[in-house]
């Protein structure tokens, strides 16, 4: 087995969750997944790995379950971050161009890029990615790709994603003592919006909500372009823990409640069933409200609701995000009338995201789950990076050459000199220098 350039394979280091996900586009850009391997997550806490040993056993156990249903021998992999620890900024760059006749290529954005990577951050602190907003090339503003003008000053401003590097350093050890290559690092909301949001929807103004078992992701979108990301340190998880304390049962059937019986919106449930629960050994059963844990539930929902209204609030696009609203997506998403809930308590309109857009004809249906969104967009930019990769190769091949056909031709051309003209008879200015030079010759002399 052998991996190939044209198979990319994805790991989402979730909280709950491992996947890993092998797969390539077919003939018609659709998403072909080759397989699938899929464990629990039990050395991650809040997207932050927190015991490295047990993560790279379930690293391991992922990719085996991979390897053994798509045929496909690992080596690289394309990896998703998140966590708490995840931070944006806005910042600004120029770049002064040495000549007005060239124009602007990707090499000139790529130094652009390049200049804010050298920005002085916070101890601890690294960027992840440098995401261009919109130009400015010689004072005329608002400009979405520069490649092909002419001009001196090139202008941009660039939405800056941070993280700290115990994080990012513990999740590629991780990797790395998985025997795995890490190609690329990738926010986690930034592959989730490339498998679920549509173009449209990015263009009109849209807010990504992914909702993880550690932590819930934002993403809001503008004309295209990522505006503002957020990370929010509560999930799945902690609606675990509330249902556990507030019920007095044991993790995994607080779990069990939540997928099973799980209700977000406690006024939906009109029949209150009682629901038993077995008792440890020796003890007698319990009984809870169905009502009652949809209260617990929304209780927690709404808290979560309130960062992500606060930070829609803060990005200051509230309104442009009016027209497509927002999508919801991830494991969390999944919650019982959580819709009607988010677009009650936001006032936007809500849809469930799910990847299926991308996938290829006769794709296995557990892979419309939302739990996948994030493996299936690493998979999808893995493939755009290449392709960009491979275009800049091509781009740096083509000026190379072109310099080395220049250094090889004559430095000085020989110009040709017009020919001089022979006169065909006498003129006026001709017979008035000739008797000027007879005079000078003899004063005396006739003409």
């Amino acid at each position: 087995m052998k991996q190939t350039n044209e198979i990319v394979v994805a790991l989402d280091i979730g909280t709950t969750k491992i996947v890993a996900m092998a797969g390539r586009k077919n003939e018609h850009g659709q998403l072909e997944v080759l397989g699938t391997g899929r464990v629990e997550s039990l050395g991650v806490s809040r997207g932050v790995v927190s015991n490295i040993e047990k993560t790279v056993t379930a690293i391991c156990e992922a990719i085996e379950e991979a390897e053994r249903s798509s045929g496909v021998e690992v080596e690289v992999v394309q990896v998703g971050i998140a966590g708490q620890h995840i931070k944006s900024l806005q910042h600004r760059g120029m770049l002064t161009r040495n000549s007005l006749q060239d124009e602007i290529s990707q090499g000139d954005i790529d130094d652009l890029i390049a200049d804010m990577h050298k920005l002085a951050l916070p101890p601890g602190d690294k960027i992840i990615h440098v995401i261009p907003q919109e130009y400015t090339v010689d004072n005329e503003r608002g400009i979405a790709d520069p490649i092909g003008m002419a001009g001196v000053r090139l202008e941009a401003n660039f939405h800056i994603i941070t993280g700290q590097v115990s994080a990012i350093k513990n999740l590629k050890k991780c990797v790395e003592k998985s025997a795995l290559e890490m190609e690329n690092l990738t926010l986690e909301p930034i592959a989730s919006a490339a498998a679920v949001l549509t173009e449209e929807e990015m263009e009109a103004g849209v807010v990504l909500i992914d909702i993880g078992g550690g932590t819930t992701d934002l993403a809001i979108f503008h004309e295209g372009i990522i505006r503002h990301t957020a990370v929010i340190p509560f999930g799945g998880n902690i609606v675990t823990q509330d249902i556990k304390e507030g019920c007095g049962v044991m993790s995994d059937q607080a779990e069990k409640l939540k997928r099973r019986f799980g209700c977000a919106m406690a006024e939906k449930i009109t029949d209150s069933r009682v629901i038993t629960i077995p008792g440890l050994k020796g003890r007698p059963e319990k009984e809870i409200m169905e009502r009652n844990l949809a209260h617990i539930i929304q209780a927690r929902m709404e808290e979560i609701l309130d960062s992500i209204v606060w930070e829609i609030d803060r990005s200051g696009l509230a309104r442009k995000v009016a027209t497509a609203g927002i999508v919801l997506t991830g494991g969390g998403s999944l919650l019982k009338h959580l819709k009607e809930l988010v677009e009650y308590h936001t006032g936007y309109t809500v849809r469930l995201g799910d990847p299926s857009e991308h996938l290829a004809h006769g794709y296995e249906e557990q892979m419309m789950n939302p739990i996948y969104a994030t493996a299936i967009g690493l998979i999808i930019n893995g493939i755009d990076n290449r392709k960009l990769d491979t275009s800049r190769e091509l781009e740096s091949s083509y000026e190379n050459t072109a310099t080395e056909e220049t250094a090889d031709s004559p430095s000085h051309l020989e110009v040709e000199q017009p020919r001089e003209k022979k006169s065909s008879g006498w003129s006026f200015s001709g017979l008035v220098k000739k008797a000027k030079n007879w005079l000078e010759a003899d004063p005396d002399a006739d003409l």
